[in-house]
């Protein structure tokens, strides 16, 4: 079974504020195989959050054909502990703001990457998914 590795992370100056979202693709030996970024104008850095992992998914979509994802391993890894949480069904979702997102995960991880998992890593663990959000939010000034 092919494995990737994808990191997320968003993020926003103020809380609604100027946000940006970044997501990194590994493979199996960590080889950098694609990087992306997006500014996402005034939001929330939760639902900034849910959109570096959409991104990242799509990204993940452009990468792998589609005959091929139900046999990819792919873990997601983020420093939101909440939105790790909430993707993982232990912690609900209050934010109503947020539902749209998590749904669109779900439909992703549904029709797209049935083996997925979510784990939360510690801030300095994500540097490159940090980087490219905040190099997203510094090109929305």
């Amino acid at each position: 079974m092919k494995k990737l590795t994808l990191y997320t992370d968003g993020g926003s100056r103020g809380n609604p504020g100027p946000a940006g979202a970044g997501a990194v693709v590994y493979d199996e030996k960590g080889h950098l195989l694609a990087e992306v970024s997006v500014y996402l104008g005034e939001k929330t850095n939760n639902w900034a959050e849910y959109e570096a992992i959409i991104l990242g998914l799509r990204e993940v979509k452009k990468l792998v054909p589609e005959k091929e994802r139900k046999d990819l391993e792919l873990e997601v890894r983020m420093d939101s502990e909440l939105i790790q949480r909430q993707l993982t069904n232990k912690y609900q979702i209050k934010e109503e703001s947020l539902f749209p997102q998590f749904i669109k995960v779900h439909n992703m991880r549904v029709k797209d990457f049935p083996n997925i998992s979510f784990t939360h890593v510690r801030r300095e663990d994500n540097e490159e998914a940090d980087r490219l959000a905040n190099e997203a939010m510094d090109r929305g000034k």
